[in-house]
């Protein structure tokens, strides 16, 4: 971590050009600094002023829009100024090389952000979701982020912390007034302490899993012998031409890649080669990477023909949607005793876009534990690394508590409350931080 004393600043726009660009500048000089080059006094915040913005040798640069932001009423809680000037990348960096020579320097990447946090604007779950938002693969992607930037996901995890604490000092008075009559180990009330805690984690867990899924979106892998149509439901689920579709098995060789958005999830299906026994070395490449990719895959979609004996092969695992194809050829009976037999296998017919919504829906259920809705938020996989974490020191605690060790028990609450409170940053390491902001953009 650097100086907070130092004045940073750096473009805030993409690079390339465009109608306008900006230089943000923050810290205790960024005032002096924005009023040299602009040659315009910042006596009002908030109020916008136009400036030309000129050089040493008081040549002009650029023209454009001063606005000044005084601390602590700033995103960064410092004073923060904007120049907007046009969007050309060589002027860009004539004015913010006028700016550092002024003394400011160049901030690192998410250095603004990591200030924010520093200075108590927004605690580390809204910092992330700034860059969550400027990374949304899909609108609903970006309509969660907000909501965790609004401080919907810090609620979740404050409201847990809020039970861990309550709880702590239950336990821990128990310890202190050992020569009270009331047995507070075995008390009622902790009881339903201990069960709150555990339906809030479980409650707040499923949703992190989600949010998680809407910041990375997942990887869904098509697998299925040859010629069960598993390039036709990719195309179906695409809705282009993406794979190319033949009554010849074994038409794809390869693993073709489509990214799709299903129902607000950024999805990218894997189409795979047919898995099979061949002699053919090429076949046999595609098929070694059709059973690695069904290995990483997030999620896979096992395709099976109608044509075939299909019965025999379905095999339900956990991550695995089973889906019978060209099921134009079963008649409505033989389709009944089937959908009695097995509920949980879906039955489609690609060629007549049949069941594709079922595939979809099957989707959404499978990775968002019953489907998105205006509480969604976004997460990382750091989160629920930390609520799993907090889960096995409450489960530690209650076990403690069955013994009578309440020592024990209120140290297993503390490295609880330590790994929750990582989740906001009210109890993070430098390395952590280091880690979370260097992945943002430089500007950000």
């Amino acid at each position: 971590m650097t100086s907070q004393s130092d004045t940073i600043a750096a473009i805030a726009t993409p690079a390339g050009t465009g109608g306008v660009g900006i230089i943000r500048i923050s810290g205790p000089e960024a005032k002096t600094i924005a009023q040299k080059i602009s040659n315009r006094e910042l006596s009002t915040p908030r109020k916008t002023l136009f400036a030309e913005f000129r050089n040493h040798d008081q040549q002009t640069i650029d023209s454009g829009l001063v606005l000044y932001f005084q601390a602590p009423a700033s995103f960064t809680g410092e004073d923060v100024v904007e120049l907007q000037g046009h969007g050309g990348q060589v002027v860009m960096n004539m004015l913010l090389k006028e700016v550092i020579a002024l003394g400011a320097r160049m901030a690192r990447p998410g250095e603004f952000s990591e200030r924010a946090f520093l200075n108590e604007k927004i605690d580390l779950v809204q910092a992330e979701a700034i860059a969550d938002v400027i990374a949304s693969g899909s609108e609903q992607a970006v309509l969660a982020s907000q909501r965790s930037l609004q401080g919907v996901f810090s609620a979740h995890i404050n409201e847990i912390l809020s039970l861990l604490i309550e709880t702590r000092v239950w336990v821990e008075s128990a310890i202190d007034f050992p020569e009270e009559e009331i047995d507070f180990l075995s008390d009622t009330r902790l009881k339903q302490q201990m069960s709150a805690l555990h339906q809030s984690l479980k409650k707040t867990l499923a949703k992190t899993e989600t949010g998680v899924v809407l910041n990375k979106g997942i990887n869904i892998a098509i697998i299925g012998k040859p010629n069960v149509g598993k390039s036709s439901i990719l195309n179906r689920l695409t809705e282009n031409d993406s794979a190319i579709v033949s009554d010849v098995a074994g038409t794809t060789r390869d693993v073709i890649k489509e990214d799709v958005v299903i129902a607000g999830i950024p999805v990218r299906l894997l189409d795979t080669a047919g898995i099979h026994k061949t002699e053919n070395p090429i076949e046999q490449q595609g098929i070694e990477r059709a059973l690695q990719v069904q290995q990483q895959a997030d999620l896979v979609l096992q395709v099976l023909g109608a044509d075939d004996e299909f019965e025999s092969q379905i095999k339900p695992q956990t991550n695995h949607i089973c889906i019978i194809n060209k099921t134009d050829l079963l008649s409505n009976d033989e389709a009944d005793v089937f959908k009695s037999k097995h509920a949980n296998v879906l039955l489609v017919s690609a060629k007549h876009k049949q069941g594709i919504d079922l595939i979809q829906q099957a989707i959404i259920d499978q990775v968002t534990s019953g489907g998105l809705n205006e509480n969604s938020f976004t997460a990382r996989q750091r989160h629920i690394q930390q609520l799993k974490t907090t889960q096995y020191h409450i489960d530690a605690a209650e076990q403690q508590l069955q013994l009578n060790q309440g020592e024990l028990s209120a140290e297993e609450l503390r490295l609880a409350q330590q790994a929750l409170s990582e989740i906001t940053g009210d109890f993070s390491s430098d390395d952590l931080l280091g880690e979370i902001f260097s992945s943002f953009c430089i500007g950000k």
